[in-house]
């Protein structure tokens, strides 16, 4: 079953800061990770229900399956990104692992 890691960002202190590293130095890491099938990603444009817009940026990695995803990140290349995260993340990012609905 494909899963994928979604990822949520908070609003940076410094968004032009955060968004030079996240292009230039976060992706092109989790580029190389082992087993990555698809990436996607964005700015949070609105948040339509009104309420408030909590996240920055949502980043979706997607693997074949669970056993893929911790291969790829007990990898060099997935701690590198884990490490990587931990750098850049604001206060209040969050992790989800999501078994896609094939």
């Amino acid at each position: 079953m494909t899963v994928k890691l979604l990822v949520l960002y908070t609003h940076p202190e410094d968004a032009d800061a955060f968004d030079a590293h996240y292009a230039g130095t976060h992706m092109p890491l989790v580029a190389k990770i082992p087993g990555l099938l698809r990436t996607e990603t964005g700015l949070i444009g609105a948040a339509i229900d009104g309420g408030e817009k909590s996240f920055y940026r949502i980043t979706e990695l997607f693997f074949e399956d669970q056993r893929a995803l911790q291969a790829g990140f007990g990898s060099d290349e997935g701690k590198a990104t884990a490490a990587d995260y931990q750098k850049i993340a604001p206060p209040g990012s969050r992790m989800f692992v999501v078994p896609v609905d094939d």
